[in-house]
């Protein structure tokens, strides 16, 4: 309470500065609960012009056993709101836009982008040589569900390549699976590349439904950035994302999944190609130097 309390002044506070501004950036929103206030303040008492930008369907209930008491307030019908008072809308793939532009004709589609130089750059990194081959995900709390998708496949590993295989999960809380060979990592933005650079195979597994069909794709990019070959679910974006056997795999059933991963553990030139290709995909569409002129569009 004493956070949400702090978050509510500082919010207060912003408002004071928004004065000289002449355009308010909002991610997602201003207040994670509750109706939208602040950015009708912003819209209709300041008059100033609003950038809104997200990449999720978070107009859509996404309840869980952690958030089911928060979901009941929520307030989800106020992304429609905001949509509505906004100067330009900023969406992060294809479906976020369609559901704007019903609110909106200023919609602008503006893909997860990701600082291939300065930070997503093997380069500046070296490889792991634990002696291990090592499959990774990498996510929030509320995100470790999807991995359920390929436990079995996971578990068939473990039991072909036995103690020289690990799975390493890199979140904000450690997960209880049914595997021997796990390693977890705590999520820190100071090591945060740094520990994705221990994993030789990156996953994206997704159930496919309403909530899957909104994410934009940020995990598999990461790995392709840092040149880790990645396999995913062929869900929303993913599909745009990846050219299976080209820069990535997208896998469907259990046997799929095991295929492609296990013939990733095995080839390391294949591992190589594959990763040199997504970096390669990542520069071009979705990296900061390709999507500037996108992303300045919004204040044109």
């Amino acid at each position: 309470m004493a956070g949400f309390l702090t978050g509510i002044l500082k919010r207060i506070f912003l408002l004071i500065k928004i004065g000289k501004a002449d355009y308010v950036f909002i991610h997602r929103e201003i207040m994670p609960v509750g109706p939208p206030v602040f950015e009708w303040i912003i819209a209709k008492i300041f008059r100033k012009k609003i950038i809104y930008d997200f990449d999720d369907a978070i107009w859509l209930p996404n309840t869980s056993a952690e958030n089911r008491i928060v979901s009941i307030i929520k307030w989800h019908s106020k992304t429609q709101s905001i949509c509505k008072w906004s100067y330009r809308v900023s969406c992060g793939n294809n479906y976020l836009a369609g559901f704007a532009k019903q609110f909106n004709r200023h919609v602008v589609f503006n893909p997860t982008t990701i600082d291939t130089e300065g930070h997503h750059n093997p380069a500046c990194y070296s490889k792991h040589a634990s002696g291990k081959i090592t499959v990774g995900w990498t996510g929030s709390h509320s995100t470790l569900k999807y991995i359920d998708v390929v436990i079995p496949v996971l578990k068939q590993l473990e039991t072909k390549y036995g103690a020289i295989f690990q799975f390493i999960v890199i979140a904000n809380k450690k997960p209880e699976l049914p595997l021997n060979n796990l390693v977890f990592i705590p999520w820190k933005e100071q090591t945060e590349i740094e520990d994705l650079s221990k994993i030789d195979i990156g996953i994206m597994p997704l159930t496919d439904d309403i909530w899957a069909q909104g994410k934009c794709g940020f995990k598999a990019l990461q790995y392709m950035a840092l040149q880790i070959p990645a396999v995913v679910s062929p869900v929303g974006v993913n599909i745009e994302i990846i050219e299976s056997g080209i820069n990535g795999f997208l896998c469907s059933s259990e046997e799929e999944w095991f295929n492609a991963i296990d013939k990733l553990l095995q080839d390391e030139t294949l591992r190589h190609r594959i990763g040199a290709a997504g970096r390669k995909k990542v520069i071009e569409h979705y990296s900061v130097l390709s999507n500037s002129s996108t992303f300045l569009s919004l204040f044109s």
